[in-house]
């Protein structure tokens, strides 16, 4: 498995540094160094082979993380490792910067110690790290026999995710339904490509060990409860009413650990012992019948060689009751552009000749309406006959609703042992879209 880890500053010196397997020395800590963080060019792969080695890296702000192995190693577990390597470090410091880590740098070892074993990943849950790992050090000296064996028992046995006698005087579950819609679009209107990914992200406050059951607009749930029931049933949701899309087509999903696999193989229901706090439910990629939320239509006019003319139209393309947050759109300009004049309709629109576009600001854009900007682009003489590439026009955006059109058709909650039942939960759904990387060429 892994045969160590470092972790370095933008200068190529090791801040944190543990070897788990003999055949990796020191010399690998140099290689990376010089090949990678140092190099002449941009390294874009994030997995790097060097004198038989192989380095796995992720960047965070101006950290680097890196697994180093001689093994031939599944690639895709090291990559879950140190995200979740990095997730853990944010639960417990905040934010991944130098400062923060050679002020928590013993702490950083401690849950090395414990979530590497001779280099094979071991329990990596925040919540149970945190029952015995603290800011202060590690817990054990001021604890009783009973507080240990509960440790134990959590990390050793079958639910790692989630201690006993948890109690909450209110009992609340909030889901984020989280996407973010890319989109590259030709100038005529023609979707090239388009894709949403996804995240069910939970916060859990319940007490005793609750078992939960998670349902979406998942087309093959549908399609078997519309066999069995009426078609206005079947498009019935539990939170929140019908849903306008009656089901979703997911292209494929992972799940958090705490999801039982073999009833989501069998019943596609997902039944699960929630952990306490904040996780990540499950991520999934929908490639078919994504709701768009807005829709750009450029005009590039060229007059004469000195002189652009720039018309970008911008429509919301979903109900009038809704209202889309924080849009910008960047037109980009040709690099020998003197002088921009803009005018818009809404918002503000400003050109930044150091990133070469025209960014234009709207705060907020209540659906099925449309607005317009116009641009005079002067630009300065050139001797380069290459024509101007044009680069397509970026945008960003939050909407208040999921463009894959999923929806959470129930959330149950069932506890034997305690004396509270499913509607003594109190239950909040938030649905947030935001724009990935949404490009329409011009």
């Amino acid at each position: 498995m892994i045969g160590g880890l470092f972790i370095y500053n933008h200068k190529g010196e090791v801040l944190i540094s543990r070897v788990y397997r003999d055949d990796i020395g020191r010399n690998a800590v140099d290689a990376f160094r010089v090949n990678v963080i140092h190099a002449r060019q941009q390294v874009r792969s994030p997995v790097t082979n060097i004198a038989r080695t192989s380095f796995f890296h992720v960047k965070r702000a101006n950290i680097w993380l890196a697994a180093v192995t001689k093994q031939n190693v599944n690639a895709a577990m090291v990559f879950e490792f140190l995200y979740k390597m990095c997730d853990v470090m944010a639960a417990y410091f905040g934010k991944i910067s130098e400062e923060n880590i050679k002020n928590n740098f013993v702490l950083i070892y401690e849950l090395l110690d414990e979530i590497l074993d001779f280099g094979y990943p071991q329990n990596s849950e925040t919540g149970a790290l945190k029952t015995f790992i603290t800011q202060q050090g590690i817990k054990g000296q001021h604890q009783t026999k009973e507080e240990q064996s509960q440790i134990t028992s959590q990390v050793t046995g079958q639910i790692g995710w989630r201690r006993e006698g948890i109690k909450y005087r209110r009992n609340e579950l909030f889901l984020d339904v989280l996407e973010s819609v890319n989109l590259l679009m030709s100038p005529q209107g023609q979707v090239l490509s388009a894709h949403v990914s996804g995240r069910v992200v939970m916060k859990s406050y319940l007490s005793g060990m609750p078992e939960c059951k998670f349902g979406m607009n998942d087309k093959i749930v549908i399609d078997k409860a519309g066999k069995g029931a009426t078609s206005d049933e079947a498009g019935k949701s539990e939170l929140g009413g019908s849903s306008g899309k009656q089901s979703i087509a997911i292209d494929d999903c992972t799940f958090h650990q705490c999801v039982r696999l073999s009833k989501f193989d069998s019943e596609r229901s997902i039944s699960f012992i929630p952990p306490d706090g904040e996780y990540e439910l499950m991520r999934y990629r929908t490639t078919k019948d994504i709701i768009l939320p807005f829709r750009v239509i450029p005009l590039v006019r060229e007059v004469g060689r000195t002189k652009l003319e720039v018309k970008v139209v911008i429509k919301s393309n979903f109900k009038p009751s809704l209202l889309a947050q924080k849009i910008e759109v960047r037109i980009p300009t040709p690099l020998n552009t003197s002088g921009v004049q803009v005018i818009c309709m809404k918002g503000k629109a400003k050109y930044k000749a150091s990133e070469n576009a025209i960014v234009w600001k709207i705060k907020r854009m209540a659906g099925m309406k449309e607005s317009q900007i116009s641009a005079e682009i002067e630009l300065l003489p050139t001797n380069d006959k290459k024509k101007w590439a044009r680069p397509p026009i970026s945008m960003n955006f939050e909407v208040p609703f999921a463009p894959s059109g999923l929806k959470v058709r129930y959330l149950k909650v069932f506890e034997s042992k305690l004396n509270y039942s499913d509607h003594d939960v109190i239950k909040w759904v938030r649905y947030i879209g935001r724009s990935g990387i949404y490009e329409t060429r011009c």
